[in-house]
This record gives C-alpha cells, sequence and structure tokens, in this order.
C-alpha cells in the first residue's frame, strides 16, 4: 500500500481496504478482510454462550464523521456529558466547545472507525422493548442491561484479537467506551501512524466546523483525545 492511499485508510477517503460484513440485521457494515473474520468467530463463541453479538456501527468515512461533527458543532445533534446530559454549548467558547464534542466524539479525519479495525457492540435480544440504542456507558456498566455481555467480551475478546481501546484511558481527556473493540494487529499499527499533518492534510478543501480553532490547538487535540 503506497502511503497516500495508507493516509486515505488513516483518514476515512477510501473504502479499498475493506469488504462487507455479511450480517442478518444489517448489510451496511464493512470491515478489513482480517477484522472480518475474526469478528465472526468471535460472535459464534458469543453466540455458544447465549449472546447475540452485533455491530451498532463499523466503518465510517471521512464525509459521515464530518456530517456528525459539525451536527454537534452547530447545536443541531445532542452534545452530551458523561451522565448522558445534554451540554448548552451556547456559553462556550469554540475550544471549550470543540472539547466537550471530542470527549465522546472524534473529530472527522481522526476516527478510529476509518480504519476498518473497530465495531461498536451491543446484543439486540437484551435491549428492552421500545428502548432505543444509546451506546452509553450506562447501558454497559453495572445494573445495565449489556452488563453481561460487557464482562464476557472483557474476558473472551482479547482471543479473538480484539481490546478496548477507550476502557482505563486516563492519559486522555475522552470518555470509556465499553461498547468499542478494536482489532489490535491493524490498529496498533495505524494508531501509531496517525500524525497532525496527515489529519491537516485530510482537512484541506474540506468544512470542517471549527476548523481554524482546531488547527490552533492541534496539539493539545493529539495529546488528550487521539488514540
Amino acid at each position: 500500500m503506497s502511503v497516500h492511499n495508507l493516509n486515505d485508510v488513516l483518514t476515512g477517503k477510501t473504502r479499498q481496504h475493506l469488504i462487507p460484513l455479511v450480517n442478518e440485521l444489517s448489510s451496511n457494515h464493512y470491515l478489513q478482510a482480517d477484522v472480518a473474520t475474526a469478528f465472526v468467530q468471535l460472535q459464534q463463541a458469543a453466540k455458544n454462550v447465549g449472546f447475540n453479538l452485533q455491530p451498532a456501527s463499523t466503518f465510517r468515512d471521512f464525509e459521515r464523521q464530518q456530517q456528525i461533527w459539525n451536527a454537534k458543532f452547530n447545536g443541531e445533534r445532542k452534545v452530551h456529558d458523561d451522565d448522558g446530559n445534554a451540554i448548552d454549548l451556547s456559553s462556550l467558547n469554540e475550544w471549550q466547545k470543540c472539547q466537550a464534542i471530542l470527549r465522546w466524539s472524534a473529530i472527522p479525519g481522526a476516527s478510529r472507525h476509518h480504519w476498518g479495525t473497530e465495531i461498536d457492540i451491543f446484543d439486540p435480544d437484551l435491549l428492552p422493548q421500545g428502548q432505543k440504542l444509546q451506546l452509553e456507558p450506562w447501558e454497559y456498566q453495572t445494573g445495565g442491561y449489556f452488563q453481561r455481555l460487557a464482562n464476557w467480551l472483557l474476558a473472551n475478546a482479547e482471543q479473538f484479537g480484539f481490546y478496548f481501546p477507550f476502557m482505563d484511558r486516563e492519559d486522555k481527556k475522552i470518555g470509556i467506551e465499553p461498547w468499542h473493540i478494536s482489532y489490535f494487529p491493524l490498529a496498533d499499527h495505524y494508531e501509531r501512524l496517525v500524525s497532525p499533518q496527515i489529519l491537516q492534510q485530510a482537512w484541506q478543501n474540506e468544512n470542517v466546523a471549527g476548523k481554524d480553532c482546531l488547527n490552533a490547538h492541534i496539539d493539545e487535540l493529539f495529546e488528550h483525545f487521539i488514540l
């Protein structure tokens, strides 16, 4: 893979590294081939002990991440605190607003979901009737309806190459994500390659809300908010 193509993989500007994940709930999931194979094996192991392990989100391209980011920055989509409560962004300056969003959402070009190695998981059979999936920590923690699934994954995911990058990261200012699993053999390599230069190049000619502010704080962005 050329450097240019690899940069596109890192920043969500290509789909050439992906295959569709065959899934009975949705055909709109894409992963790298090795990741898809490992996830299907993890699904089967989960099924053997009574869980219906399914992806809520897999690959997201730059454009989709940009839509999410811009909607949050412009107040068109909820930005929540650690307890799931909506934050009023109107009283914050641009950098404070960016930091509030970055707690739970990646900036376009810096989402691990661009790589085809990341999966947000849940079990639709454990979701109470009429309850919409939130992807918030309480759902997976003590008393949450996915607690047993989360505990099983913590004990078993590593056998299949997966780990939890957003757990116990005291070095970062990002929230914990017990639903987010990552395929270590590939993701560990990509994580080391992402740089400010690659990200800023991906932002050129793109409408990223707050881009000037993000460029001005690029070092803080990488130190505190990018994995």
